[in-house]
């Protein structure tokens, strides 16, 4: 089922990302995890595409066993820095075979190495590029609070205009831990006439290292409440799960309350933590 009928039928809907194994002899223990996530019945889950390109047959596979054995509509991740042309057009032949209807155009971070394909430099080329080669629904990343790459927040707009443009049919956003930040941004992008559906990302934090590495690679803000959290209870494991989760599900909460009904959920293969959060919301997702 295309991810876009399912954000159509006016109610409110959770998904959950997973992502694959580096190598092969983890692949068991993730496909195991992406499993017990899809007996939960999220409206979908998406599966990342690992940083230049190193996973694409895991991310084929896993989508393939959620997408045909768990009947649970799969987004497969498809970044575009370190891929050819012909290599992306293989990709979505294989990924129509197995029957997968959407796919996350991305462009997908920098190698270490700094090597990339030059065939696209965008991801709305990525975008286009879908759209003229399958029937595919397409979805693409947004940025809150403004892509760490870009200017500034009008040119990050200007940049997702020509996205939608190219054939988006829906956006998902970098996680963000202040619900304000997100309403700002849906009144922005609505003014400059983007009007897909938006699907709000949240991370539930369990544990103190992930803050370190969101500030690393995203910038993103966080409130003091959050950091009061953290403070107070990031050295106790067991207690910084729980807090983490909750916060997470009150966002959810009152995102859904004030209109933001689509959500994603970064569980981080976790499948406590998206039971959890299921769970904590069973009346209102």
């Amino acid at each position: 089922m295309k991810i876009k009928d399912i954000l159509a039928q006016g109610r409110p809907t959770i998904s959950f990302e997973v992502f694959p194994p580096k190598t092969a002899d983890n692949y068991e223990n993730v496909e195991a995890a992406a499993k017990k996530i899809a007996l939960l019945k999220p409206d979908f889950m998406s599966v990342t595409y690992g940083a230049g390109g190193g996973t694409r047959r895991y991310t084929i596979d896993i989508a393939d066993t959620l997408n045909n054995e768990y009947q649970v509509p799969t987004l497969a991740h498809l970044t575009c820095v370190s891929s050819t042309r012909e290599r992306v057009h293989e990709i979505m032949d294989e990924l129509n075979k197995r029957g997968i209807e959407n796919i996350l155009a991305l462009r997908g971070d920098i190698p270490g190495d700094g090597r990339v394909e030059t065939d696209f430099r965008y991801a709305a080329e990525l975008v286009r590029e879908i759209r003229s080669g399958g029937d595919f629904c397409v979805g693409a990343a947004c940025y809150p609070e403004g892509h760490v790459e870009s200017a500034n927040k009008t040119a990050d707009i200007g940049f997702l205009k020509e996205k939608v443009e190219a054939g988006c049919d829906f956006l998902t956003t970098q996680m963000f831990f202040d619900n304000h930040i997100l309403y700002n941004f849906l009144y922005r992008i609505r003014e400059r006439g983007i009007t897909v559906p938006v699907v709000a990302g949240i991370m539930p934090v369990t544990h103190v290292k992930q803050v370190a590495n969101i500030c690393r690679m995203s910038g993103t803000y966080l409130p003091e409440r959050f950091k009061a959290l953290v403070d107070r209870f990031g050295d106790r494991p067991a207690a910084m799960k729980q807090a983490g989760i909750a916060y997470a599900a009150e966002q959810i909460i009152d995102l859904v309350a004030n209109g933001v009904e689509h959500i994603h959920v970064y569980s981080m293969n976790h499948p406590d933590v998206a039971e959890k959060i299921r769970e904590n919301l069973s009346e209102i997702l």
